[in-house]
């Protein structure tokens, strides 16, 4: 059984897993085509930006957070000042940080979805009078969706496990930014946490298994609709 402070933390997890993914898909699905499809100057800076925080240390990706979306950051200021929006010790900035971190790793499943189709699918719908909006709608977004919901599992696992960002960019706050990893690293410090630490790592054992074997189900459902048409 859990105790009201790990129900807290799972259900925080969640919260924040879905809406970080809720709310990178879209870019994601953007900048992969682009970096897939479009060839415009300064398109291998703009991949190394993308990616940067895959290969910068979480806790540096936190840093340039606060830096930025902070109240005195270079943004966060101006959010302050103008709209009364701090993201610094809340739900809305773990969720920030959760999206910044996985949005990289759905990039690169998308990309990859996007190179996996036939330019010449694309090319027969705009001779056929579609616009490049009505072909990516109609004809390459239905055949990325396997990547897609990839992209989409990769951005929940990997929000359920984020830690470096959001300590360091919204702290351990126990109901707003203490997710599952950082209700972990809490009770490692309390001289009797080790069967909380326990039971919330076999929750996110439970959480990243049962996402998996979902995203397999229907990976396979949409691969069968599609060869179907």
């Amino acid at each position: 059984m859990l105790t009201p402070e790990e129900w807290t933390a799972v259900r925080l997890s969640l919260e924040v897993a879905f809406w970080a993914t809720l709310w990178s898909m879209p870019p994601a699905i953007a900048v992969g085509w682009a970096l897939s499809r479009a060839h415009f100057p300064g398109k291998g800076l703009f991949d190394g930006i993308v990616h940067l925080p895959l290969v910068l240390p979480k806790v540096v990706v936190g840093y340039l957070l606060l830096l930025t979306l902070g109240t005195r950051g270079y943004l966060g200021q101006y959010l302050y000042q103008w709209f009364g929006v701090s993201l610094v010790f809340t739900t809305a900035g773990a969720t920030v940080a959760a999206a910044v971190v996985s949005f990289p790793l759905t990039v690169n499943a998308i990309r990859l979805a996007v190179d996996g189709v036939d330019k010449g699918v694309e090319t027969a719908a705009r001779t056929l009078g579609a616009s490049r909006l009505d072909a990516f709608f109609t004809v390459t977004l239905p055949l990325i969706l396997p990547g897609i919901l990839s992209g989409a599992l990769i951005a929940v696992a990997s929000a359920l496990g984020e830690f470096g960002a959001t300590i360091t960019f919204v702290s351990n706050v126990e109901g707003e930014t203490r997710t599952i990893p950082l209700a972990i690293y809490s009770a490692t410090h309390m001289p009797d946490g080790d069967a909380m630490a326990l039971r919330l790592t076999a929750v996110s054992v439970v959480l990243a298994l049962g996402a998996l074997i979902l995203a397999e189900m229907a990976d396979h459902r949409i691969k069968f609709a599609l060869g179907r048409i």
